[in-house]
């Protein structure tokens, strides 16, 4: 299978057809190939994944996500543009998640951990230096679905 990383599906060399995988409930479609970041929660190999058409890295153990910081805006608005149902009521913060410590996979050096200002309420891993974002599972999906003013 050959992987055509700008449209986020593979084609098979033998006999011609296409697979596009699955998304997942945080807009993720893992795409398989590993890179040699590790993740900065279970410190696995991170693989490549495609959220809303922007290249990222997921972790197939803890279902965490890494992605350029520039991206995450428009990932975000894409993402809740799209998203079916009513808006969830977001779940209060857990005070103990901003004591939590983690290292860039890029640079290895300590990532900043705060609130995200945006809807939902999630804490956020952002590395400055490196310019990336680390989501752990279910945080994306929390924003995305969390009430706004672009959702109702």
């Amino acid at each position: 299978m050959r992987l055509f990383r700008d449209s986020a599906y593979f084609l098979c060399e033998y006999c011609s057809t296409f697979h596009f995988p699955t998304e997942s409930r945080d807009g993720v479609r893992v795409l398989g190939q590993s890179s040699d970041h590790r993740c900065p929660v279970c410190r696995v190999s991170l693989v490549l994944a495609s959220v809303a058409d922007a290249e990222a890295l997921h972790c197939p153990r803890c279902q965490g996500i890494l992605m350029m910081q520039m991206v995450f805006p428009y990932v975000v608005k894409y993402l809740r543009a799209r998203v079916p149902g009513p808006t969830q009521p977001p779940r209060p913060l857990n005070p103990e998640d901003r004591k939590r410590r983690i290292k860039c996979p890029h640079c290895d050096q300590e990532m900043d951990t705060h609130p995200y200002y945006g809807p939902g309420n999630v804490m956020i891993d952002v590395c400055t230096r490196c310019q990336l974002i680390w989501l752990d599972r279910g945080e994306l999906g929390r924003i995305i679905t969390a009430p706004g003013r672009d959702r109702t």
